[in-house]
């Protein structure tokens, strides 16, 4: 969730020639929010928040350079979001990026701050090289405020060990969903219906403080939901409490596990992440981030270790969101910490 795009030309930074003489940004520190990542090539791209779909580029995941106009101008947002979400504009919020059966797919989500009216498109591509090659492929699913009690936005695919798509997704209202895709088109598949993996506080639960930025989302302040595969587990990592208020933010990452992918998720105490259990593993210090969160998790066989990623608002910038990278390390009872990248 979002309330107004970061400049994705700050940061530190330098600067280089490309080929026609222009001068491209490159960042070791991007402002980014709600960041994923893939790799093809040689080259890992990172998709986040922004007016269309913002993405960059590395070579070594430490020098990112801003492709210029990003994925989705203003003038290639499909008509159907402005009628499917009204007051959406052009600020894409939260994607989510996977290669399946070969072919690369982009889930993106339109809504409006603080409200559930909200929808999650998707995007085709051959490859992430080509990027004006993505291609429409509708609406995944859409929410209707009064109707459905969940958000429509920050999409996660999944493949399960069958190799069977999945999609989570969720912002407030009964928390984080989900739901089975089909295979050739990872549109929900027939029959399919949401069901609910991860709240912040259990149903009917009266100890929550009010909502400081929505009078409509409540207090179910659980988002941004990803899941990792480790060994004989899937790892559902959700952000808690309230991003997008810079230095008063409060964003915090907490995980639990399962061998099914649907669930239940438990912390390491036992407690269903339905019922408000999670273990924390990622909050601000006070010092350098003063709040960390909308994380992704990555196993690629060229890094030396796994990959964890997530925006964190800067004490020293004043609260603006930068990517943040953290190496995870897997613990011997298969749960996990998080150090310095």
């Amino acid at each position: 969730m979002l309330i107004a795009a970061p400049m994705a030309n700050e940061g530190s930074h330098a600067k280089a020639q490309d080929k026609n003489g222009s001068q491209p940004v490159i960042l070791e520190t991007p402002a980014v929010h709600d960041p994923v990542m893939a790799y093809e090539g040689g080259k890992y791209y990172l998709f986040c928040t922004g007016h269309g779909i913002t993405q960059m580029t590395s070579n070594d995941l430490n020098h990112w350079t801003i492709d210029k106009g990003g994925v989705l101008k203003d003038k290639d947002i499909p008509a159907w979001t402005h009628d499917s979400v009204p007051g959406f504009e052009n600020h894409i919020w939260a994607p989510d990026v996977i290669n399946y059966r070969g072919k690369w797919y982009l889930a993106y989500s339109c809504s409006t701050f603080g409200k559930n009216t909200s929808a999650i498109g998707l995007l085709s591509n051959t490859s992430l090289a080509d990027k004006d090659g993505w291609k429409d492929e509708g609406c995944i699913i859409a929410s209707k405020g009064k109707r459905d009690n969940w958000n429509a936005i920050d999409p996660n695919f999944i493949i399960d060990k069958k190799g069977n798509p999945w999609m989570t997704w969720g912002s407030f209202w009964d928390g984080i969903q989900m739901i089975q895709l089909d295979k050739k088109t990872l549109h929900v598949k027939k029959g399919a219906k949401p069901l609910t993996i991860a709240r912040r506080h259990a149903a009917g639960g009266t100890s929550a403080e009010p909502n400081p930025t929505s009078k409509y989302a409540g207090v179910n302040a659980v988002e941004a939901p990803f899941i990792m595969k480790h060994g004989d587990y899937y790892y559902l990592f959700v952000s808690w409490d309230y991003c997008c208020r810079g230095i008063k933010s409060n964003y915090r990452v907490v995980v639990g596990r399962s061998k099914n992918v649907c669930g239940p998720y438990l912390d390491k105490e036992g407690k269903d992440m339905r019922e408000g259990g999670g273990n924390l593993i990622l909050e601000g210090d006070k010092n350098e981030y003063e709040a960390l969160g909308h994380c992704a998790a990555y196993h690629q066989p060229e890094l030396s270790a796994d990959l964890f990623i997530c925006h964190g608002y800067s004490v020293e910038k004043s609260g603006m969101p930068i990517l943040v990278k953290k190496r995870i390390n897997w613990t011997a009872d298969g749960w996990l910490t998080l150090t310095p990248w």
